[in-house]
């Protein structure tokens, strides 16, 4: 007779407790499932080997700022006020860096009316002196006249911020001017004989009355006594020069006549000079007298002698117009000074 599911003549085999197989299979998979909490990230003791040694988040420190900057622009080798500066001549351009930072540059570019006309990069050089502001130089020279302005630009690093600035701006002229021109040089011409006070009009053209006080003006400065400007009386004028030296500034309200140097001036009380004008006195045969003296008699318009506006100060000697005024010591003893000018005297 069969047992079920035992073939016949067979022997019954006895099964032996699984626990050492489950312990082995077990045994095999715990390297396993140790390494897999770290894996996942869950908590696991770990040895006393692999204990991590705590540490907080890496931080680094912050960058410092840049610094801020400013610049200011200086001309040098310019006149007059306002400035100019000659054709052919070269001006020079000063900027001044606060504060210093090592490394850095600036763009500087020339405006000629408004219109780019060079541009040139410059180092900042330190100063002389410890913390002292960098600087740099550049010249300029133009060709052409006109209202010339330069501006510098310092472009933002990482050491130094971003700034600019502009120097005042400087006129070109030609100094060659005469009767019958005109523009920006004979208007700045004007101006600057106006500014010292001499009689001139600032119409920007070159008339009789501007010859008359570029005439004066080369009287005082010691010039050929020419009605024509040039590179040396715009030289000159940049500087300040020829001014009149008001010798009584005690006397009030009065006139002064050098004639040395054949001109004449209205002083205000204090001894400012109001106005300064060409004249011709007495000749070496009929010199003028000279003193101190009171206007006693004033006659407006022309009398027999041809003598225009007179204002008499001794005797028949009189401040007057005339219809010849030279350069020189030419009268019989009068101020003669032109008919124009007359009148305001």
């Amino acid at each position: 007779m069969k047992r079920s599911g035992t073939p016949l003549g067979a022997r019954p085999v006895a099964l032996r407790p699984t626990a050492p197989a489950v312990l082995v299979a077990l045994a095999l998979m715990t390297p396993l499932f140790a390494r897999v909490p770290a894996a996942l990230g869950a908590e696991a003791a770990p040895t006393p080997a692999q204990t991590p040694t705590p540490t907080g988040p890496t931080t680094t420190p912050p960058a410092a700022p840049p610094a801020a900057g400013r610049v200011k622009l200086v001309l040098a080798k310019v006149g007059g006020s306002p400035p100019f500066a000659l054709l052919g001549g070269r001006i020079t351009v000063r900027g001044i860096v606060a504060p210093y930072v090592a490394g850095q540059t600036v763009r500087v570019s020339f405006y000629r009316e408004g219109r780019k006309v060079e541009v040139r990069s410059l180092n900042v050089l330190a100063g002389r002196s410890a913390g002292a502001a960098g600087q740099f130089r550049i010249s300029f020279a133009s060709r052409y006249p006109g209202r010339v302005e330069a501006r510098a630009t310092h472009y933002a690093t990482a050491q130094q911020g971003a700034f600019s600035g502009r120097s005042p701006s400087v006129r070109f002229v030609n100094p060659n001017v005469g009767p019958g021109t005109q523009g920006q040089s004979v208007r700045l011409l004007q101006s600057e004989l106006d500014v010292l006070h001499y009689a001139v009009p600032l119409s920007g053209s070159f008339e009789d009355a501007t010859g008359r006080a570029l005439i004066a003006y080369r009287k005082v400065t010691g010039l050929e006594r020419a009605p024509a400007a040039g590179r040396r009386v715009f030289e000159l004028l940049g500087h300040g020069a020829g001014g009149f030296h008001v010798r009584y500034p005690q006397d009030g309200r009065h006139v002064e006549a050098d004639l040395t140097k054949q001109v004449l001036a209205e002083i205000e009380p204090g001894g400012h000079v109001r106005t300064i004008y060409t004249m011709s006195s007495g000749k070496p045969s009929t010199p003028t007298v000279i003193g101190h003296f009171q206007v006693y008699l004033k006659t407006p318009g022309v009398n027999s002698e041809d003598m225009v506006d007179s204002n008499y100060f001794i005797r028949g000697y009189a401040i007057h117009g005339y219809p010849e005024v030279p350069t020189y010591a030419a009268s019989h003893g009068c101020l003669r000074v032109p008919i124009p000018d007359a009148a305001a005297i």
